[in-house]
């Protein structure tokens, strides 16, 4: 189903595509320099809204390659009306369970331990308000500090124009989200997460929505900077095999605490795409 969008939710369609377009671009080309042919493969796939009506869809981009072991990055544009009592737990849907919503989705599962996994999401939402969220942050199964620093030193630029204090609020909340209660640890080394970013006006729009484009524009800077340093490193299968028991953790997280699994499996989302977070290869030890 084609939604009718209005000028906001078109241009926030349209930037996350067009991000999209670009990570994927400079994934590939990452690949190339490895000397892999590895591409995504894309699928689209449409929405039923919870009542059988059509509401939207997507497309789900995967590849897998010798860089990225699995790497997912959707798109996904979808409308209608929330299921009456998930609409309770929505910023704004608690009295009318009618909603929009448009963001793009990431996840980087990669192939040499040394090289970080890493999380990115931004989107836009409207109910009786608007607003964006999403964020970005590091997985390391094996941490450096320089890669960590190099990372959050990004964000905090990103974030400058913004406020003194828009960066160290953002990076606690990401530090107070990613954290696994069962485990007792953190999913990563953090990033920033932000969420009702609300869009009363068409200033707070433009505000709140370049702010968000500065994410992502961070993002597609610095972490293909971060895996072309480390993706030649050798690596032993004892450092794979902590890899993947790390992985066990980041998979126990989506499964059980993440916000975005729940909203797109409440909302009848693709389940390939929703759960193209989940690493290939993993182990619980």
């Amino acid at each position: 189903m084609t939604l009718t969008l209005d000028v906001q939710q078109s241009a926030a369609r349209e930037w996350f595509e067009t991000l999209r377009n670009r990570i994927c671009a400079e994934f590939e080309a990452i690949e190339r320099e490895a000397g892999s042919d590895a591409s995504f493969e894309y699928l689209a796939w449409d929405r039923t809204d919870h009542d059988g009506s059509p509401g939207g869809g997507g497309v789900r981009g995967v590849m897998k390659g010798r860089i990225f072991e699995k790497v997912g990055v959707n798109v996904s544009t979808v409308g209608g009306a929330f299921n009456p009592d998930f609409a309770q737990t929505i910023h704004g849907a608690a009295d009318d369970p009618s909603f929009f919503a448009t963001g793009i989705s990431l996840v980087a599962h990669m192939a040499n331990p040394h090289v970080p996994a890493v999380h990115m999401n931004t989107r836009f939402l409207a109910t009786t308000k608007r607003w964006f969220g999403g964020g970005a942050d590091l997985n390391p199964p094996i941490v450096y500090d320089e890669d960590s620093e190099e990372f959050h030193a990004r964000l905090r630029a990103a974030c400058a124009p913004y406020g003194p204090d828009v960066y160290e609020r953002y990076r606690q909340w990401a530090d107070d989200y990613f954290w696994i209660p069962h485990r007792q640890v953190h999913r990563g080394v953090g990033g920033i997460f932000y969420d009702h970013l609300e869009c009363e006006n068409d200033t707070m729009f433009d505000r709140n929505f370049a702010f968000t484009r500065e994410v992502g524009e961070a993002f597609l800077d610095i972490f293909p900077k971060i895996v072309r340093k480390r993706m030649g490193q050798a690596f032993t299968e004892a450092e794979k095999q902590a890899q993947r028991i790390w992985r066990g953790r980041y998979a126990e997280f989506n499964l059980v605490y993440d916000r975005g699994t729940t909203f797109g499996l409440k909302t009848g989302g693709n389940v390939d795409a929703i759960l193209m977070s989940l690493p290939p290869e993993v182990v619980w030890e």
